[in-house]
């Protein structure tokens, strides 16, 4: 039998097993003791628990000393619990609601690492680092998740102590009266995003809106009716489409905030979060445009924050609070004391070397809440970055518990058509939870027996904990470590640009080769999964497709190490890259749709298409 005080995951803070054991035998009688008794969402869990490991509910009169499970609320700190399993029956005291159903999935861990139902005596103790402890998936990049996957997914962060959720939105709302801006882009509807909210709740989830509001506006002001309100109408590049396109929303417009305010009205009734992110990162071209003699004038940043007071007001007004990616503001730390003490800054940084310390240094000093925010480090990979998302988590969350920071932001985007599939950001997402609840462990896989932890709390029991792993690391076998993406990923999407364009000119075909060999053999394995259902076969599908795409990357990085361009390619070797290429464009629509809506897909293939269409 495994370990089970090793594996539970999160790691608690103490756990000390005890002699005995108790059978987790049917029927499971449940006595509500002070502070949960009128708890309808706890009852639920708790039904829901036992349901999942086959067994029967019985409610207890009062606090019947006979109950087997015996719940109750005491005067520690919120999120806080105590589970005490003992030869007659399960004790479980908590600071809160929230807290007794995170001890029921510590139980629920401990029911699964013990397969035959009997028990191991134990007591645990165990809080959270943080108070927030959330997840972004960016739902604008082309892959808008199907309700099934997202309700899912759901279960799973529920599972992990994760209790917020965010859909990174940018147009894939359906709001009324934009239907130009979001029709065939596949977006979620107010009645959906009830349902998922109604889902989170009853799992102690806050979903909370976000929209951005700013910048990133590029899919709204590429339509006529809209470029007007465009700092630069006539676009600039930047570095989330190939075509020039306006970008940011001009701040002293005043259609700019009408629009952004029509949105918040349409949008935030559908949650029932009081938290709301409002975005306004990444302006790239303020300053550049309409905008630029005021720029001038005062100071980019000076615009920018009268912009981000404006959107604060409306904000308050809707009677939420407002959240933020603090990326612009802290290049300016005296101006943090100009902001409002009811926002929240989002600090945020997808690099291991991130000066998460020096930033959240300048927040702690001011009267504001911030919160922590590294990334996956999946985008623009194909099978994830492991070790480099690791490393990104757990130092984020160090600096952030050191400075005092109440949440931690999991951020998971889709760069460049959302290629990579769901799978390649599960390792990432499952010890970014473990470290928002407690970074006392290191960010080393190995150590956290992450391969373990995966197959049991991850993929359903699947045994492919290590080959997940592995693929995800296989962008090291290139020898080039880029922060923001893969090596292999850029020989692919970007194939046509110059290698130094995207720091690949330094690479060597010796390997390239180790790198192609390696994504075979794990394709191999892949493809060799025994599935027994429709998940393990939607995990497979997208390993053995990321092992495709990181090969078909080596072997086209060979070729264009012996070439000037893509265009000198020699016949002899366009015409089996091409068909590669074609053969993993037909496999990306194939296992797209198995987790995400057909909005975004043509979009997202199109990345891979336009090389296609080039080694003809």
């Amino acid at each position: 039998m495994r370990d089970a005080t090793l594996l539970l995951s999160p790691i608690p803070r103490r756990v000390a097993p005890s002699e005995g054991r108790f059978a987790l035998d049917s029927p499971i009688t449940l006595a509500l003791g002070p502070g949960t008794e009128r708890s309808g969402r706890l009852q639920a869990a708790v039904s829901r628990l036992l349901s999942d490991l086959g067994l029967e509910l019985l409610l207890a009169e009062g606090s019947d000393a006979s109950a087997t499970l015996r719940l109750a609320i005491a005067d520690t700190a919120p999120d806080s619990y105590r589970l005490r399993i003992i030869p007659g029956g399960i004790e479980m005291t908590a600071g809160d609601e929230a807290g007794i159903f995170y001890g029921l999935q510590t139980l629920r861990q401990w029911a699964q690492l013990h397969p035959a139902a009997d028990l191991t005596c134990v007591d645990i103790d165990d809080w959270p680092d943080f108070q927030r402890r959330g997840v972004m998936l960016d739902v604008s990049r082309g892959r808008v998740p199907t309700m099934p996957h997202l309700l899912s997914l759901v279960d799973r962060l529920a599972s992990w102590k994760i209790n917020q959720v965010q859909l990174y939105t940018e147009h894939t709302f359906a709001y009324e009266g934009h239907e130009t801006v979001w029709r065939g882009w596949s977006p979620l509807t107010p009645s959906e995003i009830r349902e998922l909210d109604d889902y989170c709740h009853a799992r102690f989830i806050d979903l909370v809106p976000n929209q951005n509001s700013f910048g990133h506006m590029h899919r709204w002001l590429v339509h006529d009716a809209y470029r007007p309100l465009a700092e630069c109408p006539e676009g600039i590049q930047h570095p989330f489409s190939l075509d020039r396109e306006p970008f940011s929303l001009c701040p002293s417009d005043p259609g700019s905030l009408a629009l952004v305010e029509g949105l918040f009205e349409q949008l935030l009734p559908s949650f029932r979060s009081t938290f709301f992110n409002v975005g306004l990162d990444e302006t790239f071209d303020l300053g550049l445009g309409r905008s630029k003699e005021e720029c001038e004038r005062r100071g980019r940043e000076e615009v920018y924050l009268d912009y981000l007071l404006q959107v604060h007001k409306s904000v308050v007004g809707l009677q939420r609070q407002m959240l933020f990616w603090g990326d612009i503001i802290i290049e300016r730390p005296d101006l943090v004391s100009l902001l409002p003490t009811d926002i929240t800054p989002l600090l945020w940084g997808y690099t291991p070397d991130h000066p998460f310390d020096e930033q959240c240094r300048i927040l702690a000093d001011s009267p504001l809440d911030f919160w922590i925010c590294p990334g996956t480090s999946s985008w623009n990979s194909f099978g994830g970055r492991v070790d480099h998302a690791l490393a990104n988590l757990w130092q984020a969350a160090r600096a952030g518990r050191d400075h005092g920071a109440s949440g931690y932001l999991i951020t998971d985007w889709g760069d460049n058509g959302h290629l990579q599939p769901p799978s390649a950001s599960t390792a990432a997402l499952l010890a970014g939870a473990m470290f928002a609840w407690s970074s006392d462990s290191g960010p080393d896989a190995l150590e956290l027996r992450l391969a373990e932890r995966l197959e049991l709390f991850a993929l359903d029991g699947l045994e492919a904990g290590d080959l997940l792993l592995e693929i995800g690391n296989l962008y090291q076998a290139t020898g080039k470590v880029l922060s923001n993406s893969s090596a292999l990923f850029n020989l692919v999407v970007f194939a046509d640009e110059p290698l130094e364009k995207r720091g690949l000119n330094e690479l060597h075909s010796a390997d390239l080769t180790t790198a192609a060999e390696g994504a075979r053999a794990l394709r191999d394995r892949a493809a060799s999964l025994e599935c027994i259902s429709h998940e393990h076969l939607r995990i497979r599908s997208e390993l053995v497709w990321a092992c495709d795409a990181l090969r078909l990357g080596a072997l086209l990085g060979i070729e264009r190490l012996a070439t000037e361009s893509l265009a000198a390619l020699p016949s002899a070797s366009r015409g089996p890259l091409r068909a590669r290429l074609v053969s993993l464009i037909q496999g990306h629509r194939d296992v797209w749709s198995l987790s995400s809506r057909p909005g975004g897909l043509d979009y997202s293939v199109g990345y891979l298409q336009r090389v296609a269409d080039q080694l003809r």
